[in-house]
């Protein structure tokens, strides 16, 4: 007989995750914030549980703390608690897929514009891309580098990020800690 999944608010069954295909996670955001961080899009784990970067093995939340911008590990259910020290969350593109080369170039550039939209709206210092591929297909600047970009959206700096999902192997948790500490400490 084979034993039943057991869904908790942290670890959602098989069903589950696959009913999140094209589900939504909810900004984290405020005005006039230090940093506003932007995945590419949810994956189908943070869909479920509704929080960002949620799936365990996603190294953001370490990273963070590594990096200096939160004084301990936060669970993706703290999130909110980065509001408190100026920071939030957003994705480029807003539904949840498994892996997000799901995405069409198209779509990326679709949620470029509505991105850029609420960066004029909530205007925070910084806007740091969660990922290089993301930043050159939908901001359009196909030889960008990881740091800090000429672009801005109004007064908002775009700094661009090496993803920090796990299966991203080209940058250990060292070189992650180090771009993001430099965004730290530009951001302070």
């Amino acid at each position: 007989m084979k034993a039943k999944s057991i869904e908790t608010p942290w670890k959602p069954t098989r069903e589950r995750l696959l009913a999140a295909y094209g589900k939504t996670v909810p900004d984290l955001i405020a005005k006039d914030l230090k940093v506003l961080f932007c995945g590419i899009n949810p994956g189908l784990y943070s869909a479920a549980v509704r929080h960002h970067f949620a799936r365990p093995g996603n190294r953001f939340w370490p990273t963070l703390h590594r990096a200096g911008f939160t004084p301990r590990i936060l669970s993706p259910f703290e999130e909110r608690e980065l509001l408190d020290l100026g920071y939030g969350i957003t994705n480029v593109v807003e539904r949840g897929t498994a892996a997000a080369d799901e995405l069409s170039a198209e779509e990326l550039q679709h949620g470029t514009a509505a991105l850029r939209r609420k960066i004029k709206r909530y205007r925070p210092k910084y806007l740091a891309l969660l990922g290089i591929g993301a930043y050159r297909t939908g901001f359009n600047r196909p030889k960008a580098t990881i740091g800090l970009q000429d672009e801005t959206i109004g007064e908002t700096k775009i700094f661009v990020l090496p993803n920090p999902s796990g299966l991203n192997a080209n940058y250990q948790a060292e070189a992650l800690t180090a771009c993001f500490r430099e965004l730290c400490r530009l951001a302070q």
